[in-house]
């Protein structure tokens, strides 16, 4: 089982993730480790990334899906914020993904962009992540405004 928890920067696909991969005694892959380089120094220095500079890193994480898919399944986090991403993603795996999308208000996520430290994404990217996200009509959608281990839990019930 490959899950792959989505949403634009600051929903909680990390914290979340690593509480569901636990409860369902899977790996956690987060995303943002597969970044190369050239990626994290331009979005810590508030350029975009463009659907160039994605292709490396959703090819990297596909390949990654593909090695645990033949193991138990993995978690990932992972913006995957246009269809096309999503379909560059599931290329390695040959079960159907399922799709987590992790949804908050503008405001919720600027004030958690602003309490966390230490992460590379600037908050003047988030509008470009907001304008640039294709909401999946076959994901999973759930509200990032409860608990973190709330909403693991109510995810584990509904795919496992």
């Amino acid at each position: 089982m490959i899950i792959v928890l989505m949403g634009v920067t600051a929903c909680g696909k990390t914290t979340i993730g690593k509480i569901l991969a636990q409860q369902l005694s899977l790996p956690f892959i987060e995303g943002d480790n597969f970044h190369p380089k050239e990626n994290i120094v331009k979005m810590s220095s508030g350029v975009h990334l463009t659907d160039e500079d994605r292709y490396t890193w959703l090819r990297a994480l596909s390949n990654e899906l593909h090695v645990q898919e033949q193991k138990k399944g993995a978690v990932l986090a992972c913006s995957a914020l246009k269809e096309h991403y999503r379909e560059i993603l599931q290329q390695g795996v040959q079960k159907k993904i399922i799709w987590v999308y992790l949804e908050a208000s503008e405001k919720t996520l600027r004030e958690r962009m602003k309490d966390r430290k230490g992460h590379f994404m600037p908050e003047e990217l988030l509008r470009s992540q907001l304008e640039t996200l294709e909401i999946p009509a076959y994901a999973y959608n759930f509200s990032v405004e409860k608990d973190p281990e709330t909403i693991a839990k109510k995810i584990a019930d509904i795919i496992a």
